[in-house]
């Protein structure tokens, strides 16, 4: 929690001036006893109704300047509190995407959209809340013990007693809690993640009649949440019935001891009162405190949370160089590369080696799970090669800026993603400067100049969160039509024509050939007819290189490809004829 401490830093002020705006609220309410004990003491047995006025009229005074006080402590504590929350969640957003593939698989989405949501949340009110009253609390039970003993020894050595025995109980509770609160906020992670996959993949669950199975799971896991949060709970609840019972113990001695010095004249009544008064401000302040302590013990375990995540070390440094001027733009070599996932007990590539040069057209096929995805992967750095090297214009991935590379690369991933806006603001993803007449070259080699011809307002028609307002073959012809705005040397098409019919998938690759400056393009598909006229197809099969060639030579040598041709093509004639 303690390194969550530097997003403050500009807030400094603001955390200054918060807590002294509410610590002289308190000195202005620990004056209040005092005036009452003379209007008592003074105003009402002479029946001098002048001094009870002005003794009335100053507790409006301090009423009034200790409710500014209030409202200005406030809004320093929402500021410092916001401006934190704001520059935690921008470094925790800006560290995430740091992180390689490698570190987001492992942490899992679910954990870090609970941190950034949740966790953070909680800081932010842990942070308010400490600077409204951290010093507040104490200041107040202290000082209204202090002023206990400007009144009577005797009486205040009760308040000493009681302030020593609501310290034990309370941080009793506070380290009982502390551990527990962390263990409720990794549950959260896994009923976060229930939920995640749950709405992902409603339709799955629903084609598969799986309902009753994954709400027996989701109600297992939010079972489990909730008998923990009502462990923690019952432990934190007990905190406000024991001070009270404590408070009121001491309330009854005090009245009872007040009363016994009143009649042997060591007492007033007005400071029997006063001393009940601050009694019962220890009382309010103790609770508000057990409820601070609370709030700070969840708020400590999710800025742990929050700092683990800030501590993840990227597995991948950023290259320094650049490739040089005279470099043959586009071209791509594997050497003997070979990848395993962390975690992974096989390799997902074993010692592939090729070369793409620019322009080229570059085939993948393969069954599900051979190494397509893994392979393209690479050349834009998203995993690292165990083994080998990725060359891109003639230098290695890990040795090049990570920017430079990835301007030059272009990757449509399988499922095609869009992001609330419009058409237009999705499209210039791909190249913020672009003019017209790229996005209207980019939509037309795309063949998705009708998907925007149908709609009302054109390259302005809204696009709803992740693109539901559109068709699956609608949105990979965008997201295909954002990739060539950017005008890339490298053009990666992740099985991103799946959706498509078998013609627009092919005018699609004519038009990408057809192009002034065509760039290499990988093509990854399980259909041979999207990689039939490539300039070369690799065949995988267990992250192995089955077969490299073209279509011709594959047929006439890789048996791979001859079962992957051959049953699609006898399918498809089968329902021609058909």
């Amino acid at each position: 929690m303690k390194k969550l401490l530097v997003y403050l830093n500009d807030f400094r002020l603001e955390c200054v001036l918060g807590p002294l705006f509410k610590l002289l609220e308190a000195s202005f309410e620990l004056i209040v006893p005092l005036i009452m004990a003379a209007i008592i003491d003074r105003g009402i047995p002479t029946g001098d109704t002048g001094y009870i006025l002005r003794m009335c009229l100053w507790l409006a005074v301090l009423g009034g300047v200790g409710l500014i006080s209030a409202v200005t402590a406030q809004y320093f504590a929402a500021k410092a509190a916001m401006g934190f929350s704001a520059r935690l969640r921008h470094a925790l957003l800006s560290h995430i995407q740091t992180l390689s593939y490698t570190e987001l698989d492992t942490q899992g989405t679910s954990t870090l959209i609970t941190r950034m949501t949740s966790d953070v949340n909680q800081v932010q009110t842990g942070v308010n809340m400490t600077l409204r009253l951290l010093l507040r609390s104490p200041f107040v039970v202290f000082g209204a013990m202090v002023m206990a003993f400007t009144i009577d020894f005797d009486c205040a050595l009760l308040f000493v007693g009681v302030i020593f025995v609501l310290c034990v109980i309370v941080f009793s509770i506070m380290l009982a809690t502390i551990p527990m609160y962390r263990r409720v906020q990794g549950q959260l992670d896994s009923v976060t993640s229930a939920t995640r996959e749950n709405l992902t993949g409603v339709r799955v669950v629903r084609a598969f009649c799986k309902e009753d199975a994954e709400e027996e799971r989701f109600a297992l896991r939010n079972q489990m949440l909730t008998r923990m949060q009502l462990a923690v709970g019952r432990i934190s609840a007990a905190m406000n019935p024991v001070t009270y019972v404590v408070i009121n113990a001491a309330v009854i001695l005090l009245i009872r001891t007040g009363a016994l010095r009143v009649e042997m004249g060591a007492l007033t009544q007005g400071q029997v009162v006063a001393l009940y008064n601050y009694m019962s401000q220890i009382l309010v302040e103790l609770i508000k405190m057990a409820d601070l302590i609370i709030l700070l013990t969840k708020a400590a375990a999710c800025g742990d949370r929050l700092a683990h995540v800030l501590e993840i070390r990227p597995s991948q440094e950023d290259g320094t160089r650049e490739p040089a001027a005279d470099a043959l733009r586009g071209s791509v070599v594997f050497e003997h590369v070979s990848l395993c996932y962390k975690g992974a007990g096989a390799e997902s590539l074993t010692d592939v080696s090729f070369t793409a040069n620019p322009g080229q057209t570059i085939g993948v096929i393969g069954g599900t799970g051979c190494g397509k995805t893994s392979l393209v992967n690479l050349i834009p750095r998203f995993y690292d090669a165990t083994s080998g090297r990725v060359l891109v214009d003639g230098l290695d991935v890990r040795d090049m800026r990570r920017d430079v590379l990835r301007r030059r690369i272009a990757v449509v991933p399988q499922k095609a993603m869009l992001f609330k806006g419009t058409i237009r603001s999705n499209l210039l993803w791909g190249n913020e400067d672009a003019t017209e007449q790229d996005l209207q070259d980019a939509l037309a080699v795309a063949q998705a100049l009708d998907v925007v011809a149908s709609k009302d307002q054109g390259l302005d028609e809204p696009v709803e969160q992740g693109g539901r307002n559109f068709s699956g073959g609608q949105r990979q012809r965008l997201t295909i039509a954002r990739a060539l705005v950017r005008q890339p040397e490298i053009l990666i098409l992740d099985d991103s024509a799946s959706a498509l019919d078998y013609a627009t998938d092919a005018r699609l690759r004519r038009a990408i050939r057809q192009m002034q400056n065509p760039p290499t393009t990988f093509i990854v598909s399980q259909r041979a007819a999207s990689i039939r006229f490539a300039d070369l197809i690799l065949v995988l099969e267990d992250g192995h290189v089955e077969g490299m060639g073209t279509h011709e030579q594959l047929l006439a040598s890789c048996p791979v490809y001859q079962e992957i041709y051959s049953s699609q093509f006898k399918t498809e004639e089968g329902t021609h004829h058909g």
